[in-house]
């Protein structure tokens, strides 16, 4: 299939190449409202080959892209560890490129070309995050972990959110409601308070995104809460050492476990 996309690209981009060098050579240098060419725009009647070819080409893309939704799918369900991680940096970027080219749209409904700022903001935006998870995935000996990515992203949007509704709320507060007439005081308090807030709602909020986002990580730190907790009871060291290589197997899943203790001494 990549091939097959290669193809295609090369032949629209020479085919793009011939018809513009072309029309420069003919002094046909005619260009639309958006600077493109009149040949290649489709509003030359000379051109209407070039149209039919244009459709052919999309058509092939999107059977293309299909297919290779379709492999990935497939892949997706055989593969395991980093090939995994790899598909799901993939399918994230893809995610977000989609959300944003549902978004550009959206921003450019009622607009004659149905092109605004906002839309190729949104699409610039996506493109940027399409490649960088792309660029993450192709360094599979550098992966990130994605379930990490993923709840920290929910997780720092909540709580600037809450910081920035708690510092709004305050200045709101003390300039309006309690009539302070310098605002450089209520900016102060609310920089203090949301600076206070910030690590105990960090804290909260991520614990519940973990637990909905990273599971992983939500279970290693309750088993590893548990065994602090039972730790400060225990007394009998072979009993520690059979708690805590469990906790250990529990939290991380290591392929071995092994325990030194120094023989006399302190242990």
């Amino acid at each position: 299939m990549l091939w097959v996309y290669a193809g295609i690209g090369l032949v629209w981009i020479a085919w793009t190449v011939v018809i513009t060098v072309g029309a420069v050579i003919g002094h046909r240098v005619q260009v639309d409202s958006n600077g493109q060419l009149f040949l290649l725009s489709g509003d030359d009647p000379a051109a209407g080959w070039w149209n039919l070819a244009l459709t052919v080409i999309f058509l092939l893309v999107a059977v293309c892209l299909v297919a290779s939704l379709a492999g990935q799918v497939a892949s997706w369900r055989r593969s395991s560890g980093e090939r995994r991680q790899q598909l799901k940096w993939l399918a994230a970027g893809l995610a977000a490129l989609v959300a944003s080219a549902a978004i550009g749209s959206v921003a450019g409904i009622g607009t004659t070309s149905g092109v605004t700022a906002i839309t190729n903001a949104c699409l610039l935006v996506g493109l940027v995050a399409f490649s960088l998870c792309i660029c993450v995935a192709v360094l599979r000996y550098r992966l990130f972990d994605i379930d990490r990515v993923i709840s920290r992203t929910p997780g720092y949007a909540i709580v600037t959110g809450v910081l920035v509704g708690v510092y709004a709320g305050i200045v709101l507060l003390a300039t309006e409601v309690l009539g302070f007439r310098h605002s450089t005081v209520a900016v102060a308090a609310a920089t203090l308070a949301a600076a206070a807030l910030f690590n105990p709602v960090r804290r909260r909020v991520q614990k519940m995104v973990d637990r909905r986002f990273n599971r992983a990580r939500y279970d290693a730190d309750r088993v590893i809460a548990a065994f602090a907790a039972r730790l400060q009871d225990a007394v009998d060291l072979d009993a520690v050492r059979a708690d805590l290589a469990s906790s250990v197997q529990q939290a991380l899943e290591p392929a071995h476990i092994s325990v030194w203790i120094r023989a006399g001494g302190r242990r």
